[in-house]
């Protein structure tokens, strides 16, 4: 990993990171972080993204599996799964430094069309990978182009353009080039996950969910849990968990509130599936968890 994108993060993320440590650039979808302490645990659906890691060491795991990675490894995330995240190597001498980039599925869709790439099996979701040097270079331009700010309207796009191809064609690729074909498993299962995330507080039937990915409910439930590693169910439930959550820590809600508020009828349902997926009863786990843990619909790498 080229040192010089360390200190183009580093000197935007020092200059504007907030409380969170996140500093969102002038270009959007790109995302420096910054920590100086191991983080607490980290709950999120995250979307499709690639992460840099430039300093420091992170862990994420997914149903079952689980990921290490750090300094000069990138993480990618294709699909809408749900995480388990923690940054475990961070100081204030040495801090933890990401670069992350929202994935753009028009993008890769066009890219995989003009390189005219064929679609691949299904894979993991999630990969860690050392980073190639040409994302690498790619993102230090992008960092170097936000200080340029009258030059962003001219050379975003084509940056990041330049940077889609770079990991469709670097150890990502496979993985990634799923996400261009509209019609992919993928793509029809995206369209469904849109529809929980805007009304995960209300009845979904899986009839419904089908509908919006095209395709039968028995097909569709296949795909489903094969992509995210959860049923439409489970996953709604999480969504309302993670916001129920978020309520509590972040804008202070009791547990009734927040159960309500994301759709459960029954305050007991709501406490035992938030114990079961968080260890504690709710009103215990916000006042540990208050002002330390984030719980974000999409998680921050």
């Amino acid at each position: 990993m080229n040192d010089t994108l360390l200190d183009a993060v580093r000197r935007y993320a020092e200059a504007y990171a907030g409380s969170d440590g996140m500093a969102q650039t002038p270009i959007p979808g790109l995302t420096t972080i910054r920590a100086t302490t191991p983080s607490a645990i980290d709950y999120a659906i995250s979307r499709p993204l690639a992460c840099l890691v430039l300093q420091g060491g992170k862990r994420v795991t997914m149903g079952k599996e689980t990921f290490d990675f750090s300094a000069g490894d990138s993480l990618l995330i294709t699909a809408d799964v749900p995480t388990v995240s923690q940054i475990t190597r961070a100081s204030a001498g040495e801090p933890y430094f990401s670069l992350v980039l929202d994935l753009d599925q028009i993008a890769i869709a066009d890219l995989a069309a003009e390189m005219k790439l064929g679609p691949v099996l299904q894979g993991s979701p999630v990969r860690v990978e050392p980073s190639d040097t040409e994302v690498a270079d790619a993102a230090l331009r992008l960092m170097r182009l936000v200080e340029r700010p009258s030059a962003l309207p001219v050379l975003q796009a084509p940056l990041i353009r330049e940077m889609h191809y770079w990991l469709l064609v670097g150890k990502h690729g496979p993985v990634i080039r799923q996400l261009g074909w509209p019609e992919c498993h993928a793509q029809r299962v995206a369209r469904a996950v849109a529809l929980l995330r805007t009304e995960f507080a209300h009845s979904l039937p899986i009839e419904r969910l089908a509908a919006a990915a095209g395709m039968s409910a028995s097909s569709f439930y296949q795909h489903f849990r094969a992509l995210t590693s959860l049923s439409p169910l489970q996953f709604q439930k999480q969504l309302r968990l993670i916001e129920a959550r978020r309520l509590m820590t972040s804008e202070g809600s009791s547990a009734s509130s927040a159960a309500f508020a994301v759709g459960y009828e029954s305050v007991q349902q709501f406490t035992r599936e938030y114990r079961r997926m968080f260890g504690l009863p709710p009103g215990k786990d916000a006042n540990a968890a208050r002002g330390t843990i984030g719980t974000k619909a999409q998680g921050a790498f």
